[in-house]
């Protein structure tokens, strides 16, 4: 699946003109779709990726209308992932992907199940590839789903970007500034998952540098970093 439209502004930047205006700018990019547990930790795994353009996270995977939280029926919750596939690949998605839940095991509720939802046939089969070669390698059966993507309905606000919106002081200041963007931001995105804890110093440091908020959101992104 590919998207043609710009990247939304980025009103945090300095400039433009700044390390993220490769990803942000693609002229094409791709999307993949993953079950791998509470969204909320994946959402800020891979927002963290360079390569990724922005993440969202919602349910998918099951057959009843307009699920919500409180109302998610035979849904699981997935995070949606827009990538540069001139920086990342398929592949590269699916070895975060398997290293960062526990595949192997079958999930509790079929909310948090371990699922690969393809948007075309080529991740279909790159997945079911791959899913093959894991087990072989490791010698243990994937719990991991693999099936089209039918549809996707995004999570209420308050479960886009968690652990960004759980920053005192920086997610509200950034929800006013993005204002509708703020979902689609890859700075949002690299911020909420540099705040979990991923990636690595060194880029945490260079995205400080061109942001362009108040002294007390910096700092407090410096503290959570």
């Amino acid at each position: 699946m590919a998207r043609t439209d710009r990247a939304p502004a980025e009103p945090a930047l300095r400039d433009r003109d700044t390390s993220l205006s490769s990803s942000a700018d693609a002229d094409e990019t791709r999307t993949a779709t993953f079950g791998m547990g509470c969204f909320w930790g994946p959402d800020a795994r891979f927002g963290a990726l360079e390569g990724v353009v922005r993440t969202r996270v919602g349910y998918a995977g099951g057959t009843e209308p307009d699920p919500s939280y409180y109302a998610l029926g035979d849904h699981t919750e997935v995070v949606q992932v827009e990538y540069d596939p001139d920086e990342l690949s398929y592949d590269d998605l699916l070895d975060v992907f398997w290293a960062n839940h526990g595949w192997s095991s079958p999930a509790p509720k079929r909310q948090y199940r371990s699922v690969v939802l393809a948007h075309n046939d080529e991740q279909f089969e790159t997945a079911r590839r791959r899913r093959e070669a894991l087990e072989e390698r490791t010698g243990r059966s994937a719990a991991t789903e693999i099936e089209p993507l039918e549809d996707l309905t995004l999570a209420e606000d308050y479960h886009q970007k968690y652990e960004l919106r759980s920053t005192p002081v920086v997610g509200d200041e950034l929800e006013e500034l993005y204002g509708d963007a703020f979902v689609d931001s890859t700075v949002v995105a690299r911020l909420n998952g540099f705040v979990a804890g991923h990636g690595e110093a060194d880029r945490r440091e260079t995205l400080l540098a061109e942001l362009a908020l108040e002294p007390t959101v910096i700092s407090e992104l410096r503290r959570r970093f």
